[in-house]
């Protein structure tokens, strides 16, 4: 029988693993290692003005998901003000309204962002050229000042910064000069990249420094090479690229605060910043995402810690396959190990093994005991649940009175599997004798014990809980490993007289 349709499944089963792993590493920047730290920052925007007594709107520009920040969660304060969020072509937007409002006026805005490792450039609409329009004797130095830029210029990125050094003290002409005295620098920029046909427009972006208080917006001209290329230049210096610490809070050429019914306004800015870990931050980060919601971290926190256990029994079972199909150890049950070693994450491995081996040993006696009784087979099976439940129970009592903590953890164990567990060990001592108990028990202890080191370590940990495409990855192992016919590495031992000759 051809094996080719097995091996197209375990490799589509790979493929998807790794594919939907790196998707969520690079979509959503969860990280490959735990304990990494994500730099967070609080920015609050304080909106002050004077109300006159009249129906009061307040439009406010807000951030968006941009290269380098993603937002978490953000929430206003605005005391007896309706709000709204306003989305459109041109941006993001806080609308405040209210019928009536007097006197001295504050309303807050603030948003907690991630800085990413995002350096993707974001795509922004390219802006329509504007007609300019100009009055004499200003349409004659806007074309001198245009014309002197183009000559030294090669396409429309070095144009802007030529354009903008012709402003700055150094080489600022007499034209220059006459244009600064009416126009305000970066929209005199502007309207002259627009009229040498270059699209352009003025944006405005918040200068991030820890601690910094009643900051405010930073002007920025972004230049448009092509319909998607664009490079942010500093209108005073002419320095090209953005800066890493600044986050663009109003790019779609617009105010960034409109009031109506309200004069003096101003926003002011504060931030403060602190490290926070990754998969913390991820998950705040995407609380909201509808894709997520169908996921695990939607789940309440309890429920996560659950499925952060359940989704490493996996990881014990590629163990337990492993030690079984290609080393050769023999275990008292399929997959007890499994269930002993989640047992050892909850008591510690030294508690659990202590634990486990002082149950077994109780429970062999009082199931030999048993055995002299001629129970049925149900009968005698629940005589040892219960049995086991009152050497647990008294394990407990007794740990508890000589203050030994450690010992409660012992009723993690599965109590069921153990009682399984010494019955299988006292029928095989009936019949194959204590040696092969020996064999098995120190097998299924020493293949919990390995699950145990596997399951515990905080990377495995952290890869299989935030990442679920690797059970795709370990169901393909599995399978593989289920496909060996060959010897195992134990049975070799027979073999060696051969050797020897």
């Amino acid at each position: 029988m051809s094996r080719l349709p097995f091996y197209l499944i375990v490799g589509l089963l790979i493929a998807l693993g790794i594919g939907t792993s790196v998707h969520r590493h690079v979509q959503f920047e969860v990280p490959w290692t735990p304990g990494e730290q994500r730099q967070l920052w609080e920015i609050e925007a304080i909106v002050d003005f004077s109300a006159l007594g009249d129906p009061v709107r307040v439009d406010l520009a807000l951030p968006s998901h941009q290269r380098g920040y993603r937002i978490l969660t953000e929430n206003t304060a605005s005391p007896g003000y309706g709000l709204s969020f306003l989305q459109d072509e041109t941006g993001r937007r806080a609308q405040w309204s209210i019928r009536h409002a007097a006197g001295d006026q504050q309303l807050y805005y603030s948003v907690r962002m991630l800085s990413t490792d995002d350096t993707r450039t974001q795509t922004m609409p390219r802006p329509e050229l504007r007609d300019v329009g100009w009055e004499r004797p200003y349409d004659t130095a806007a074309a001198q000042v245009i014309e002197r830029a183009w000559a030294r210029s090669a396409d429309p990125y070095t144009f802007a910064r030529e354009l903008i050094r012709d402003f700055s003290e150094e080489r600022q002409g007499e034209n220059a000069r006459l244009l600064l005295t009416q126009f305000e620098r970066t929209q005199l920029l502007v309207r002259l990249l627009n009229q040498a046909g270059v699209h352009a427009r003025e944006v405005s972006g918040l200068l991030l420094e820890d601690g910094r208080r009643r900051q405010s917006l930073t002007q920025w001209l972004q230049v448009y090479e092509d319909e998607q290329s664009w490079a942010l230049f500093n209108p005073a210096t002419g320095g090209q690229g953005q800066p890493e610490n600044l986050l663009l809070w109003e790019s779609g050429d617009r105010a960034v605060l409109e009031v109506q019914g309200g004069t003096n306004s101003r926003v002011t800015f504060s931030m403060l910043s602190r490290n926070q870990p990754a998969a913390a931050a991820v998950r705040n980060q995407l609380a909201g995402d509808s894709l997520l919601n169908f996921s695990i971290h939607s789940l309440p926190l309890e429920e996560q810690a659950l499925f952060q256990t359940i989704l490493l029994i996996p990881i014990g079972a590629l163990v337990v396959v492993f030690l079984r199909i290609l080393v050769g150890v023999k275990t008292s049950g399929t997959f007890m190990p499994v269930l002993i070693a989640l047992a050892f994450i909850q008591t510690t491995l030294l508690t659990g093994l202590i634990g486990f081996l002082m149950i077994v040993a109780m429970g062999l006696v009082i199931r030999n005991y048993l055995s002299y009784l001629n129970l049925l087979l149900v009968a005698r099976v629940s005589a040892v649940i219960i049995t086991v439940i009152a050497i647990i129970s008294i394990f407990a009592v007794l740990s508890y009175r000589m203050g030994l903590n450690a010992g409660l953890t012992i009723t993690f164990f599965p109590m069921i599997i153990l009682a399984w567990t010494i019955e299988r060990m006292s029928i095989l001592w009936e019949e194959e004798g204590p040696k092969e108990v020996l064999i098995q028990g120190g097998g299924s202890l020493i293949t919990a014990v390995l699950a145990y080191l596997a399951m515990n370590n905080p990377w495995i940990r952290h890869i299989t809980f935030n990442f679920l495409g690797v059970q795709l990855i370990l169901m393909a192992l599995i399978l593989l490993l289920g496909n060996y016919t060959g010897y195992r590495l134990l049975e070799l031992r027979r073999f060696k007289p051969a050797t020897e000759d």
